[in-house]
């Protein structure tokens, strides 16, 4: 079933990169840009991850942090996190029950084959843990798509919504970092 904006995000905890735990509920009151992608160390994911990487102090000033989701194990996350410097929590989905939660899970095409694949999604889940009413998207595009999420964050930012205020004023209190994952 298609999120849609307005919707609640599935909630879900899942193993991550350095042996951590995420959960969705650790985002609660913060907006969080939670990214799905197919494979670490590819080419168009590795410049999607590099390009949050590289956008993460505009992305953070906005009061969000970012978290990606892939079905590569958590040997594979560390690899990929290290070879690019990432400085975000990478989920492992290895039995696809998140992707298919968040209605990434497909059936794609290649060279005339078909198979089941995560389709590069990027949702914005905001601070009461609910799709954002800009905050999604369905792109090959990878840096459009970042620019568009910095936009929307910035927007956020400059609401007049109390409740979007109080988010974001809340989370650059607590000092939230970028790093969402809790040790085992």
């Amino acid at each position: 079933m298609a999120l849609s904006p307005g919707s609640k995000a599935p909630a879900f905890k899942a193993p991550t990169n350095s042996d951590g735990t995420f959960a969705l509920k650790d985002a609660k009151g913060a907006y969080l840009v939670l990214y799905f992608y197919p494979k670490d160390d590819t080419s168009a994911c590795t410049a999607e991850a590099c390009d949050f990487r590289d956008s993460m102090k505009r992305i953070t000033k906005s009061g969000a942090q970012v978290v990606g989701v892939s079905p590569d194990s958590v040997k594979a996350h560390d690899k990929f996190i290290t070879k690019y410097d990432l400085n975000f929590a990478l989920v492992s989905d290895e039995d696809t029950k998140i992707c298919q939660a968040y209605d990434v899970w497909k059936v794609k095409s290649m060279y005339g084959r078909k198979y089941m694949g995560v389709v590069r999604t990027t949702y914005l889940i905001d601070p009461k843990g609910k799709v954002g009413e800009e905050g999604f998207a369905k792109v090959v595009d990878e840096r459009g798509l970042i620019a568009k999420t910095r936009a929307v964050l910035e927007a956020a930012r400059q609401s007049k919504d109390p409740d979007v205020r109080a988010a974001i004023a809340m989370t650059r209190r607590s000092g939230a970092t970028n790093s969402p994952v809790t040790p085992p």
